[in-house]
């Protein structure tokens, strides 16, 4: 009997050693288990907080390309705008132009476009005499072919501006090219308001020797530079030079006294 209890007591302990090492090992690998679930959960935090982090960023880029999207329409529509207005300036300029040309043909005046602006240029020497500001028989004549045509655009405004060459005004009434200049300005303004141009859509300027269109060391130059011009004066919103511009030289350099 005692063996049997001996037997029975070994047997006991080995059940309860078996049992305790299963019961290990389930724990180990419970905690294992619990281990990795928590190393799960944490790379699923910092994997929503990428996610999250990365989802703002999109946002942003899509607010940002909205906001750029919205400014390139605004841009391309102010662009349209301006093409629109051009392609008015250069259907003004080539109407101007087509009804002008006989006078183009003869040699009488010349439309260029400099600057961005259309401009009628007539030489000094077909409307006044030297150093006068009192329109000759052929430039009353010219004038008046010139305003039949400008008074058309009643829409459009002219600045009537007057030139000079480099050289000093001689004896009489203008002590210099400045005030010969204005004077013709004015002299040919009311002459076109005369034969029926709106006196609100012309303006008067005198820029002496200030503004050449050529070199003043040449006498050819220097005629080139005596002369009147009726400038086509843009609206406010037509900014975008003409194709074709006439490049505008560097002024020349004033007479030493």
């Amino acid at each position: 009997m005692r063996v049997l209890g001996w037997v029975f007591a070994v047997l006991l302990l080995a059940g309860l050693a078996v049992g305790g090492f299963i019961l290990k090992r389930r724990y180990d690998a419970f905690m294992a288990d619990t281990a990795q679930c928590v190393a799960d959960r944490d790379k699923l935090k910092a994997d929503s907080a990428d996610l999250a982090k990365e989802g703002e960023e999109k946002d942003k880029e899509a607010r940002d390309a909205k906001g750029k999207l919205k400014a390139t329409k605004a841009e391309l529509k102010e662009l349209r705008g301006l093409r629109d207005e051009a392609e008015k300036r250069l259907q003004a300029f080539n109407a101007v132009t087509e009804k002008l040309q006989k006078m183009i043909d003869t040699g009488k005046l010349k439309v260029v476009i400099r600057r961005g602006r259309m401009v009628v240029k007539l030489s000094a020497e077909v409307l006044f005499a030297s150093g006068k500001a009192d329109l000759s028989p052929e430039g009353q004549t010219t004038l008046a072919e010139v305003a039949k045509v400008l008074k058309e655009f009643r829409d459009r405004k002219f600045m009537v501006a007057g030139h000079t060459d480099i050289l000093a005004v001689g004896p009489g009434p203008y002590k210099n090219n400045w005030e010969l200049s204005t004077a013709r300005a004015l002299t040919v303004t009311e002459f076109l308001i005369s034969k029926g141009m709106p006196p609100p859509n012309l303006a008067v300027a005198g820029y002496g020797e200030w503004d050449p269109v050529a070199t003043n060391k040449t006498p050819q130059g220097q005629q080139e530079n005596r002369r009147i011009e009726l400038v086509l004066l843009p609206h406010s919103d037509e900014l975008l030079p003409l194709a074709g511009q006439e490049p505008a030289p560097a002024p020349s350099a004033a007479p030493k006294n």
